[in-house]
């Protein structure tokens, strides 16, 4: 074997020029597609980040059967006992409880229906970015404080502005009138239009009162920043939670189903123009690998007359292929590394995406993933279409005939 390696890359060198020009070719592409699968990797990591941080959270903890049928009954039982339960028994701090009602919110205007959140003041901000997001005055200041804060777009629908008080009309978990006047303490804007325009927070337990709640709760948010971990944490709040049947522990993707099909859709077509140019390129190798074979087909001729087989210099041929297209991805993918790298420490930037990113509370960079799958994908569909192009050239040589093939000049 090892004089059969040294004959083929002998063979690789016999055009240098050729070879280097093949090569940067295969690096080239890996280079493109390792740094284009790690950004696209990394935006789908801002894109679920953005959203768990802002208000979902990376998991919750809800009532069987709430998620597809938001009832105001299909609550949780001592919700804010149950939270700081599950902080004491898995460790983690980013934690927080919430009650999610529907009222009619009025001003001296104007009326729009909206989602009411009561949330503990004192965590939601670790689960959330909607408290550093009040542009106009404040957050909670206690959970037990008659207060409210509404979003940006709610605000200028209804016409109010700080200080100014919103009646709330509502159906309370007994089914009795849920009302109260509150004053708006804070007004904030998260970016998202539909969310802006559509809930308003109040104090958990100014909500339990409100609504008769009697304790209870709808959802416990957790946050944490790797939500590739999200499996391991469900794990350890189940174990938490201990035998309560009627709860169930949701991850990021279940509570936002819509989010995970947009991003597997256009990962699919991502890989689709990858195909595409994998395979530009390798029709530019697999011409420079048939060139090689039909230059040498007197000697190939040769070597069969001598006795060599077929199968052995398709063997050789192969493995000049393989030669070449290996030390052609190291030399690649130890660029894309490089350079992915480099952007993943220093992030990559557009112009204008910084002040929004200090607008929204958002990441002001985006930063290609560096991971096994992002760096290695690539290379290796690069090297699965050149092998199947090396099979072409390799397999003309069963064709040769050894009196013919000697005449060739």
């Amino acid at each position: 074997m090892g004089a059969t390696f040294r004959l083929a890359w002998r063979n690789l060198w016999r055009n240098p020029r050729r070879t280097a020009l093949t090569m940067c070719a295969i690096a080239f592409g890996a280079v493109l597609l390792i740094f284009s699968i790690g950004l696209q990797l990394g935006q789908y990591d801002m894109m679920i980040g953005s959203n768990v941080r802002i208000y979902q959270g990376l998991l919750q903890i809800q009532h069987l059967g709430y998620l597809t049928d938001p009832k105001i009954r299909s609550s949780i039982p001592n919700i804010l006992a149950l939270t700081q339960q599950v902080r004491d028994r898995t460790g983690l701090k980013n934690i927080s409880a919430r009650a999610n009602g529907f009222a009619l919110v009025s001003s001296a205007k104007r009326t729009y229906a909206t989602a009411v959140v009561g949330v503990e003041s004192a965590h939601e901000q670790r689960v959330s970015t909607l408290p550093g997001l009040v542009k106009q005055g404040r957050f909670f200041s206690a959970d037990n404080a008659n207060e409210v804060v509404i979003g940006a777009a709610l605000a200028k629908n209804l016409q109010v502005a700080l200080g100014d008080e919103l009646t709330l009309l509502g159906s309370a978990r007994d089914g009795a009138v849920a009302a109260a006047v509150l004053p708006v303490v804070g007004i904030f804007e998260s970016g998202n239009v539909d969310l802006d325009r559509s809930m308003i927070q109040i104090p958990i337990a100014t909500f339990q009162d409100v609504f008769d709640m009697e304790g209870h709760g709808h959802s416990i948010v957790i946050f944490e920043e790797d939500f590739k971990k999200a499996a391991l944490f469900k794990s350890q709040v189940i174990q938490a939670l201990g035998t309560q049947a009627e709860l169930v522990v949701l991850t990021w993707d279940q509570l936002q189903p819509g989010l995970k099909e947009m991003i597997d859709l256009d990962y699919s077509a991502g890989w689709f123009m990858y195909i595409v140019l994998v395979a530009i390129i390798t029709f530019s190798i697999l011409n420079t690998f048939l060139m090689s074979v039909l230059e040498r087909t007197r000697e190939f001729g040769i070597m069969l007359a001598l006795g060599y087989k077929p199968f052995n210099i398709g063997r050789l041929v192969m493995l000049e292929a393989l030669i070449l297209t290996l030390f052609a991805l190291a030399i690649g993918i130890a660029i894309g590394v490089a350079i992915n790298a480099y952007f993943y420490h220093y992030g990559l930037t557009f112009q204008g995406m910084e002040e929004m990113a200090k607008i929204y509370n958002l990441p002001a960079s985006i930063k290609p993933q560096m991971s096994v799958n992002a760096i290695l994908s690539g290379p290796a569909l690069i090297l699965a279409f050149t092998s199947i192009a090396a099979l072409y050239p390799a397999m003309r040589i069963r064709l040769l005939s050894p009196v013919e093939a000697m005449r060739k000049i």
